[in-house]
């Protein structure tokens, strides 16, 4: 057993794990003195559930889900709203709007159907935003909850759907199999914080070295993920972790995760303009409708901080 114990971690699927799988191959997390247990998650109202359950301790996920769950708009109602809160940034996403090679415009999606993590998430409200921004209304398009990206892609390349939101890699495999892209995120939300790490309060507060040697053991496989000279082994683990990833397009997919832009952040810190931006499509899209601004409730970067002072 490690110094600071074990956590257990869900993470939706994706190369924004790159640095995850690093600090695990590289022994990172042992020398912070943690041990990291990872799983990928199928859907973002799995890894909420086993979140707040306790059968994991933190996740991956997207800053809207802790704003979702705490104001008690989720995907799935649960018995009261959840202490959940992040305390780490981890991803810049650029959401690619990746729809079939014989959808060239919007119009083409009229009577078409569009795949969806769930129909209540932040992603959904990045796609309801594209929508209204080429003047159509949700009410033209079927909209199905589906999954995680890998499901969501898969039926998109099924002709299951005409579309859906992705990351990478499943972006550049999408390319690479003729499928177009539509829109991206950053044509029409240029700030939008994406993944952050998040814990239930109660824990966090019970186990704060546990929270400390995490983001270190994650810090030390962010910095190696972005040094420069590690970058073709650090393909080789995302490729070895992520066998769907082929390596005509591993390199366009480790491109955009090491651009800050379009990917990691450096040091963990998160995007002030794009908490904004996800509170702000929340309060215009979710139901109960509640007009989102402050968001202290769902962020306490003291963690973070800490951390890296003791580091």
């Amino acid at each position: 057993m490690s110094r600071f114990g074990k956590v257990d971690l869900i993470c939706f699927p994706g190369a924004p794990n790159l640095p995850i799988f690093a600090a695990l191959e590289l022994g990172l997390f042992s020398a912070a003195g943690i041990d990291v247990r990872l799983e990928t998650t199928p859907s973002s109202i799995y890894q909420i559930e086993n979140l707040v359950n306790g059968e994991f301790q933190i996740a991956g996920t997207a800053f809207d889900n802790v704003v979702a769950y705490r104001e008690g708009q989720g995907a799935v109602q649960l018995a009261e709203p959840p202490d959940l809160f992040a305390f780490m940034g981890a991803t810049r996403i650029e959401l690619s709007f990746v729809v079939a090679p014989n959808i060239q415009t919007y119009a083409d999606l009229r009577g078409r159907s569009i795949a969806l993590d769930a129909l209540a998430t932040g992603f959904a409200f990045v796609l309801y935003d594209m929508l209204e921004k080429a003047g159509l209304s949700t009410d033209v398009c079927e909209l199905a909850p589906v999954g995680a990206t890998p499901k969501r892609w898969e039926s998109v390349k099924s002709g299951e759907h005409a579309g859906t939101l992705t990351i990478e890699p499943f972006t550049s495999i999408a390319i690479a199999n003729g499928f177009n892209v539509l829109q991206t995120s950053l044509e029409t939300v240029p700030n939008y914080q994406g993944g952050v790490f998040a814990a239930g309060r109660a824990w966090a507060v019970e186990h704060p070295d546990s929270v400390d040697a995490f983001i270190r053991g994650y810090l030390a496989g962010l910095d190696w993920t972005l040094t420069p000279g590690n970058y073709e082994a650090g393909k080789d683990i995302l490729l070895a972790n992520m066998p769907a990833i082929k390596p005509g397009v591993a390199d366009a997919v480790v491109t955009k995760l090491l651009n800050p832009a379009t990917g990691l952040t450096p040091g963990g810190q998160v995007d002030t303009a794009g908490i904004e931006t996800v509170l702000g499509l929340r309060s215009r899209y979710a139901t109960p409708s509640k007009r989102l601004s402050d968001p202290s409730p769902y962020l306490d970067l003291s963690y973070l901080q800490r951390a890296k002072e003791v580091d």
